[in-house]
């Protein structure tokens, strides 16, 4: 049956046209219900032997999905009206529901009311005004119902499933809009509040799962015990949207991401693009009820107020309920460099540069579920009953959270996951609810690390960076090449792809590094240039666009290196298939590459043709088979090149590309390329326990060097490729040049230890910091460190959004970059895989290219997913280091000049300017990047927050 509608729709360049929308609707759209007399059983998710089945509303979904998750929620009949709803709405939370809808082991079916003849709602609601602005914002392509429309389409489906089944089973309606339950009541349909139906369950636990209701739903629940009469006001009523969009036109408030410092929770800064500064907000009361990461509306304070703080301290994790004013010291992960020694007893004078001011309103917040532990409590008198208790979160930027659990025994001595509600302005800590427990609480203070506990503490590490380390479900699976997989005679027929196995190429990587995607080969012309070719896995020819493996990886982005596990972006049987052949088993990547002996392999690979002073004569891009000869590590790669005994093919190949790669990185630098520095660990991991047994620095070898100068070489070459067939639409990568303000600080610091850096342009700064060298080896590494710290982050972008000159990579000196070498463990090389292809004509280009939103959207979500992954990275190191604390090396944090127990610390001022921090009294002073000596301590001044303590002495 065909039913359609006849609307007008206003384009954004004014004109109106009419357009008819055609709905197709169908009588043979199964129910879902195995005990159904009447649909198709084959396609039943519902249990056999379910008692009710639950039909949710939107609000449910999007407020309840925590407890929706839990597996004592099942046979549940989400339609398709809701999951649309909740995908415009909340796409976190319809990528949630969406994975419960497809996991073979619960009870979800979707059930497509939409389009069933007897479900779908004909009529739709005259659209209140609030509706069309919020269609037309979005431009959608019709018009969409109204939430009085999908309540009707609720209850009209409920109804359905009444009649449908004949009573064979109880149809709930869970729904906490009053009056829809009412109106379901009246109309015959069994509803219920979600609170009510958990209650029935007989399982109280499943109760600190809920949502606290809002004031709009059926049970009103006091956020705290106290009459709101009787309560202080902790912070001003935030403004009305209305009101600071008006404010933000006029240029009253300005807009920007809230970020706190991981040193001084009670310290934030808000980027402002309006003002081109960073707002500094000091303490909650200024904070007003902002989470890390939300997107707020901010009010200067009074010029005269910017430096009314002459007297700050360092608030240590036992303040954290004090509201006092802090050192302004980071805007990211380190300290800023006036405060790299920072002072924990006495008072630091200090004023502040920048403009300081206020939360006005929350434009889009940021909660999401935290990892941490309750603070410690005595057991309330009873049993049985509900508690309210203080959540404290790991990450010290997140404020203490008050849930009300019904199990706190069991609670206590565990680290859990806890969501955020709400944060009444006359609460002092926000509101949330249990969501589930991680497991028990690791002693890594004590060095007698558990094995569950270290493995909890991994695992906190994932949930509090969004890590999604979910085994890979069976669609994804299902998507997978019948292995054992080898190249057919159908590859090596296709004219497309050139047999290369005749070629000498090899792959040299870290030790033990198994997710191998690129190889390389150098070969010597009889004009006396070379051929050299850079071969990358050939992902795109098992992950196909649109498919549940393709809608995996673009979801993760990219794989997460931890210290002790690698989570992948694609299934192993990709990253680290097997392969049979020639009466040996061996370990190789899927399509490129091996561990050791002689196997085929499919590629994509750039050939150029180089002289030997590196100068490009020509070059190839096609999809080929070839042939491995050797996968060497970075230290045997070394070892060869540095043994002049040897001298056979394999070795002199490797000479020749190290020589090339010098001469091509000579010419980078010279260009202006930075060589930046990080302090980089390498952990030696016990293979049974996953403990760490050694720990030291990484070391880069010109093995290492050589292997990156052709794998950006190879990056830079395609993105001028895909981008001149494809200048709207090719996903690049860049990297803004850092603004004076963001470089002040560094600058300041050197020139305090006699450096004299010019930061004119990325040529000026690389020289620069070539010359800055001291007595101390480390010197130089330490104040590129620095430098790393004043740069901008490196970020995915689609050209089409963007003008050329924007395009610029300033570490790398580059007019264009894009990021193509390593498609097994990055999604973005992946998409520019796909725009290689079409480029090269092998294929046509997928459909999201031609959605410019979409694609902006894709690439919002890698930059997203790969500073999760270099976060996720980061704690792991840090937690690592605190279980293996003997030694340390590239350890970073603040350092305490005095404890607090200690008497007479006396005042300390800083010395901006001169960069350093001297006591008033003159008797002590330390200036930046002076060499001391320190103790080192895990120490937990607060329960379940263990840290790493630097004091001087």
């Amino acid at each position: 049956m065909l039913h359609s509608k006849t609307f007008v729709k206003k384009t954004r360049g004014g004109k109106v046209n009419k357009q008819v929308r055609e709905h197709y609707l169908r009588d043979d759209i199964y129910c879902g219900a195995p005990i159904c007399k009447v649909c198709d059983s084959s396609t039943a998710r519902l249990s056999p032997s379910a008692s009710t089945i639950l039909i949710v509303d939107t609000n449910v979904v999007l407020n309840q999905i925590d407890l929706l998750e839990n597996p004592a929620i099942d046979d549940v009949v989400m339609l398709s009206i809701v999951l649309e709803e909740v995908k415009n709405k909340n796409m976190g939370v319809y990528n949630r529901v969406r994975a419960l809808c497809s996991n073979s082991l619960r009870r979800f079916f979707v059930f497509a009311n939409e389009h069933h003849k007897d479900t779908f709602v004909k009529e739709m609601n005259k659209e209140s005004k609030n509706d069309r602005n919020d269609r037309e914002k979005a431009f959608s392509n019709f018009p969409v119902l109204t939430s009085k429309s999908i309540e009707l389409a609720i209850r009209v489906a409920a109804q359905w499933y009444q009649t449908h089944l004949g009573g064979a089973t109880h149809v709930l309606l869970i729904t906490n809009d009053r009056e829809n339950k009412r109106k379901a009541i009246e109309e015959g349909i069994s509803a219920e509040t979600i609170e009510s139906y958990v209650k029935s369950l007989d399982r109280p636990e499943l109760l600190d799962l809920l949502v606290q209701p809002t004031s709009e739903d059926v049970n009103m629940v006091e956020v705290e015990d106290l009459r709101p009469s009787k309560r202080k006001i902790m912070y001003t009523e935030h403004k009305p949207m209305s009101e600071i969009t008006s404010g933000l036109h006029r240029g009253i408030y300005h807009q920007g991401k809230l970020r706190v410092n991981r040193y001084n929770p009670f310290e934030a800064y808000v980027g402002s693009e309006s003002i081109g500064d960073e707002i500094i907000i000091y303490g909650r009361t200024n904070m007003n009820r902002a989470f890390d990461g939300d997107i707020v509306a901010v009010e200067l304070l009074p010029q005269d107020q910017w430096h009314e703080e002459k007297s700050l301290s360092i608030a240590e994790e036992e303040d954290e309920d004090e509201d006092v004013h802090l050192v302004p010291s980071s805007t990211d992960d380190a300290p800023r460099t006036t405060s790299l020694v920072q002072g924990s007893a006495g008072d630091l004078n200090f004023a502040s540069s920048h403009p300081s001011g206020r939360v006005i309103g929350i434009i889009k917040r940021n909660w999401h579920s935290y990892c941490g532990s309750l603070e410690p409590m005595p057991m309330p008198a009873g049993s049985g009953g509900t508690a309210h208790a203080l959540f404290v979160s790991k990450d010290r930027r997140i404020p203490k959270i008050r849930i009300h659990t019904r199990q706190l025994e069991n609670l206590l001595d565990k680290r859990i996951i806890v969501a955020v509600d709400s944060w009444d302005r006359l609460s002092r800590h926000p509101s949330g609810h249990y969501v589930r427990t991680i497991g028990e609480i690791g002693d890594t203070c004590n060095l007698k690390q558990e094995i569950g506990g270290r493995d909890t503490e991994s695992e906190v590490v994932l949930i509090e960076n969004d890590i999604n380390s979910r085994p890979f479900s069976s669609q994804v699976l299902a998507c997978l090449p019948p292995l054992p997989w080898s190249v057919s005679s159908g590859d090596l027929a296709n004219p497309i792809r050139q047999d290369l196995r005749n070629l000498r190429v090899f792959s040299v990587d870290p030790p033990g590094c198994k997710d191998i995607d690129d190889a390389l080969h150098c070969t010597s012309l009889p004009n006396g240039n070379f051929e050299v070719g850079v071969h990358i896995a050939d992902v795109t020819n098992f992950v196909h666009p649109g498919t549940p493996i393709d809608d995996e990886a673009a979801e993760r982005g990219t794989s997460v290196y931890l210290v002790e596990r690698r989570i992948d972006m694609l299934p192993k049987p990709l990253t680290e298939g097997c392969y049979q052949g020639e009466q040996r088993s061996l370990a190789i990547h899927w399509v490129h590459i091996f561990t050791d002996g002689i196997v085929n392999f499919a590629d994509v690979r750039i050939e150029q043709e180089m002289t030997p002073d590196a100068e490009i004569i020509s070059k190839r891009y096609t999809k080929s088979v070839i042939k491995s000869c050797a996968a060497l590590s970075y230290i045997e790669a070394q070892a060869r090149m540095d043994d002049s005994r040897l001298m056979d093919p394999l070795t002199t190949d490797l000479r020749n590309m190290n020589a090339l790669a010098k001469i091509m990185r000579l010419r980078r630098i010279e260009r202006g390329a930075l060589t930046l520095a990080s302090a980089e660990v390498k952990f030696q991991i016990d293979t049974e326990t996953h403990d760490p047994l050694d720990i030291g620095m990484y070391q880069i070898r010109e093995a290492n060097q050589m292997v990156e100068e052709f794998m950006l070489a190879a990056n830079v070459s395609v993105a001028g490729k895909i981008l001149e067939d494809f200048p709207l639409c090719s996903l690049l990568r860049r990297h803004p040049t850092p603004t004076r303000e963001m470089l002040e600080p560094f600058l300041r610091t050197a020139a305090a230890v006699g450096l004299n850096l010019d930061a004119s342009s990325s040529k000026a700064l690389a020289d620069s910091l070539d010359r800055a060298v001291g007595d101390d080896p480390y010197f130089n590494k330490l104040i590129r460190i620095l430098a790393t710290r004043c740069m901008t982050q490196a970020v995915y972008f689609c050209s089409g959004d963007l003008s050329p000159p924007e395009y610029h990579h300033y570490g790398l000196a580059a007019p264009l970059y894009t990021h193509f070498t390593s498609p097994i463990r990055r999604y973005a090389d992946i998409i520019v895989h796909r725009l290689l292809a079409a480029s090269l004509g092998i294929c046509k280009l997928p459909p999201i290219f031609q959605d410019r939103p979409q694609l902006t959207s894709v690439a919002d979500n890698l930059n997203y997913r790969h500073r999760n992954a270099q976060m996720a990275g980061r704690a792991s190191v840090e937690l690592h280091t605190l279980i293996y604390f003997r030694k340390r090396y590239g350890i970073e944090g603040p350092v305490y000049l005095t404890t607090r127990s200690e008497k007479g610390g006396g005042e300390w001022f800083v010395d901006e300017q001169q960069q350093k921090i001297r006591k008033m009294d003159g008797s002590l002073s330390y200036t930046v990047l002076q060499t001391v000596k320190i103790h080192m301590e895990v120490v937990e001044p607060q329960p379940n927050r263990p840290k790493l303590q630097l004091m001087l002495i």
